[in-house]
């Protein structure tokens, strides 16, 4: 079934590669400190450490859930090491901001990230005032998306009913389970290595590569289906 924005009042965002450009390449900074934590906590050399780092991030859905199974690490720790990252290489994003704020409804943040990081983000593309709420990998308990209690603490959290919600995330993997639920989803297509891992096309209501282009077009077909006064 096609996406029909109409029917939605709760818009559900990723952040990292969904709501900033993958050509960001904020995770090249995030890898780099991942990696290093890895190396010092095994005591190998980088290029080990990225292979663990790798495996981890696909059997887990993320490194820290692959490094808290095998290593019981303490996952605060781990956060603040790999989200040390700088933050200049994001720019504001007056255009994304307005769209933003045109949207009927709520607007919250799923991320696998922690929530003292993705405000950092948040603040530097210039729309932390965008959203009304999120939901981190603390409050996930440190099961992150595609987990399905991920999904499920987020609807209890926030008295979400999944069929007026929307889920974008650029993570083709992680749209099943909101789809499952009820959800309507739409990927959005960074061209990156991951993005279209475990990709289940029936899963998947719309596929965009622009946010703010994308929310152009949504703002106008809600505008056209109004009532008129």
């Amino acid at each position: 079934m096609p996406f029909d924005p109409t029917r939605v009042d709760c818009w559900i965002f990723d952040l990292d590669n969904t709501l900033y450009p993958s050509s960001i390449d904020m995770f090249s900074q995030i890898d780099v400190l991942m990696g290093r934590f890895i190396a010092e906590l095994l005591g190998c050399d980088l290029a080990e450490a990225k292979r663990v780092q790798k495996m981890y991030f696909h059997d887990h859905g993320t490194t820290l859930a692959g490094l808290m199974h095998y290593h019981a690490i303490e996952p605060r720790e781990f956060l603040d090491y790999v989200h040390a990252v700088d933050m200049g290489v994001l720019a504001d994003a007056p255009r994304l901001r307005d769209r933003l704020m045109a949207l009927p409804g709520r607007r919250l943040i799923f991320t696998n990230a922690d929530a003292a990081y993705a405000a950092r983000a948040l603040d530097a593309l210039g729309i932390a005032d965008c959203f009304d709420g999120m939901w981190d990998i603390h409050a996930m308990t440190y099961r992150p998306k595609p987990e399905m209690s991920a999904y499920a603490g987020l609807i209890e959290a926030f008295a979400i009913d999944p069929a007026s919600s929307v889920f974008i995330e650029d993570s083709a993997r992680n749209l099943t389970p909101a789809k499952t639920l009820g959800m309507q989803t739409v990927w959005i297509d960074m061209a990156t290595d991951w993005g279209h891992r475990a990709k289940d096309d029936s899963a998947i209501d719309a596929m965009i590569t622009d946010m703010a282009q994308w929310l152009d077009g949504v703002l106008a077909e809600l505008a056209q289906a109004r009532p008129l006064g």
